[in-house]
């Protein structure tokens, strides 16, 4: 049987091991969550350097504090550099026009900084060149499929033969709407964030992930 590959199937996958038998009543639950969540972080979990496709990428809000949770993204493919610092504190910007195909309204905000950028309208390259351009840090392009929860797009170069350095990260559509509308709701021009996070030196006591998402 092939190893699950995604978080869904990854909780389909103990919640069939329960139901064919093993430890009972809480014994089997708190076992259940130890197995998963250990599975979630060998198969997950890297450095933040030299990261790979179908490697997570973690990083949290700070604030707003409605949404500060611990976010998953996964890096471009083929295209990108990669996070060789940890920002403890930076602004994550939403891009304006949210789609970023061109010169930007809030360039100069986005500048050292990390941009929220929307999928759609131009390829993945492409955001990541404008946002480079603007003096960004990093770009984290959320899918405009808003009620997308699980599955994660592998972004890859486009036909012009073009490069991006700047790290590219490709974040859940259901993620990228609850940041934007929790800062449209607080009137922010930014979220402050901290990346990448090493999920694997927080106690599972504090792993505080959105609630909307399935870990």
């Amino acid at each position: 049987m092939a190893a699950p590959t995604n978080r869904k199937e990854r909780g389909e996958a103990m919640h069939q091991w329960g139901a064919r038998g093993g430890p009972v009543g809480g014994a089997r639950a708190a076992m259940l969550l130890w197995l998963w969540r250990w599975l979630c972080l060998c198969v997950c979990c890297c450095p933040a350097r030299g990261l790979r496709i179908h490697e997570y990428l973690y990083f949290q809000v700070l604030s707003p504090g409605d949404i500060r949770y611990i976010f998953t993204a996964t890096p471009a493919k083929d295209f990108g550099g990669v996070f060789n610092t940890r920002y403890d504190q930076i602004h994550l910007v939403p891009a304006d026009p949210p789609e970023a195909c061109g010169e930007l309204n809030n360039g100069v905000f986005i500048q050292d900084q990390i941009a929220l950028v929307e999928r759609g309208g131009c390829s993945f390259l492409s955001k990541t060149r404008v946002i480079q351009e603007h003096g960004g840090r990093a770009v984290i392009i959320a899918d405009n499929a808003y009620d997308n929860d699980s599955f994660y797009i592998e972004m890859i170069q486009d036909s012009s033969r073009r490069t991006a350095d700047i790290p590219a990260l490709f974040l859940l559509g259901r993620d990228g709407y609850m940041i934007r509308r929790s800062l449209e709701q607080h009137g922010l021009p930014w979220a402050v964030i901290s990346i990448p996070v090493n999920v694997t030196s927080i106690p599972t006591y504090e792993m505080m992930q959105p609630p909307w998402t399935f870990w």
